[in-house]
């Protein structure tokens, strides 16, 4: 696996630097990207400081002019090119991230975004080389920690833009990002869409043994940091977690070795293999959604919510997705079908880690309030709250404070 560290941001050729200094193999890079038939551009590599680290620096010549390539073309130009599966796949996934994003920029379909913010040709390059890199490397999973972001605006194209970028932004929504005091952008929508579309983990450092480690330079110095991107290359260790017996036992199922990690953060009280169920909907109102998510989570879903997206030509839609037990996926994904209409349904296997928690019982004059305790914040049960606030003739926010600062009684 590859865990990228946008310490200094992330840049697409500064992803690539990095992966090339992990040990990835510059002429096969070189040769996948040939396969798209397209002409105008070179890349190479060299050796450079950023502040006292050595690191390597992807140079990507690849002058644009005037001619800028929309994401149907170039999705075009990589389902017929003879790339591996892997990359084509990877380069895919990274294009549509950025053409989604740069849609919901520009207020176009994605179908209809014109690369030249971002650089058509570089980006081609930057992503496939990306991709081709990591399979040089033999890399089945990404990983990502937080991506640094810039303050202050940047000079672009369609001119001055907020720092980070509005495309960033929308890439990076959900995932964590850190900012730094830097007036220049630090990480770029090319950058943005190949962590965004290829990791599936964001945060620390999976467990994993080591195997080699690269630094990725950007093609300037900052002031008091190094200007790279750093990735750590490895494989994947499962963490071995207690059995009960006294032995550290190894999680039998393999997919579990990222998600068993989880079982050593503080607080942590078990960890449970789940199955997330989704289907994208583009047709129902949101009185329909509501409701499904009613019904689902009262047919035995542990959790289920609606997430907005754009989907083909700028449909404004929603992703419904719902959380439980595998012995629940058939009995939920046909109920979730016949709710919706929907016409196919995803399936993907998650890890849950449940942090310790208790629920104790304190006394508002008069009015029992459960309360929800946890390794760091208690709450008080709302709907308790609510309840004693109507009796009291009083807000529920100062019953809820009153609630918080009680000694509990009883426990559960």
């Amino acid at each position: 696996m590859a865990w990228f560290d946008p310490v200094s941001g992330i840049a697409g050729d500064m992803a690539l630097g990095a992966l090339l200094d992990a040990g990835a193999d510059l002429e096969f890079v070189i040769e996948q990207v040939q396969t798209l038939g397209v002409d105008g551009w070179q890349l190479g590599a060299e050796r450079v400081l950023r502040n006292e680290l050595a690191a390597t620096r992807a140079i990507v010549d690849a002058p644009e002019g005037h001619h800028h390539r929309r994401w149907r073309d170039i999705r075009v130009l990589l389902e017929d090119a003879p790339l591996e599966d892997r990359i084509r796949s990877r380069a895919l996934a990274a294009f549509e991230a950025l053409a989604v994003a740069e849609g919901l920029v520009h207020g176009v379909a994605p179908d209809d975004v014109h690369f030249h913010e971002v650089g058509a040709l570089d980006a081609i390059v930057d992503i496939v080389g990306v991709c081709a890199a990591l399979e040089s490397l033999g890399v089945d999973e990404v990983a990502c920690g937080p991506v640094a972001v810039g303050k202050g605006t940047i000079n672009a194209a369609h001119g001055v833009l907020p720092n980070p970028p509005p495309a960033v932004a929308y890439l990076l929504a959900g995932h964590p990002v850190v900012g730094v005091d830097v007036d220049m952008e630090l990480t770029t929508p090319t950058g943005a869409a190949i962590v965004a579309a290829l990791a599936s983990v964001f945060g620390p450092v999976p467990p994993m043994t080591l195997t080699s480690v690269g630094f990725g330079a950007g093609t300037r110095d900052l002031p008091g940091r190094p200007n790279v991107t750093g990735v750590l290359i490895g494989t994947a260790a499962a963490v071995s977690v207690p059995d009960g017996s006294g032995r550290q036992a190894e999680p039998a199922n393999p997919a579990l070795s990222l998600g068993t990690a989880m079982a050593a953060v503080a607080g942590a009280e078990s960890t449970t293999e789940l199955v997330e169920l989704a289907t994208n909907l583009d047709d129902v109102s949101g009185e329909l959604l509501g409701h499904a998510i009613e019904e689902l989570l009262a047919a035995g879903a542990l959790d289920a919510w609606a997430v907005p997206i754009v989907m083909k030509q700028g449909r404004p839609a929603h992703t419904l997705m719902v959380l439980c037990n595998t012995g629940d996926v058939t009995v939920l994904g046909d109920l979730m079908a016949r709710l919706t209409g929907t016409l196919g349904l995803r399936a993907r296997t998650v890890v849950r880690t449940a942090l310790e928690r208790h629920t104790s019982t304190v006394d508002v004059d008069g009015h029992s309030i459960r309360v929800k305790h946890g390794p760091h914040r208690s709450k008080p049960e709302w709907s308790d709250v609510v309840a004693a606030a109507e009796a009291l003739d009083r807000t529920p926010a100062d019953v809820a404070r009153q609630a918080s600062t009680r000694e509990p009684g009883n426990h559960d």
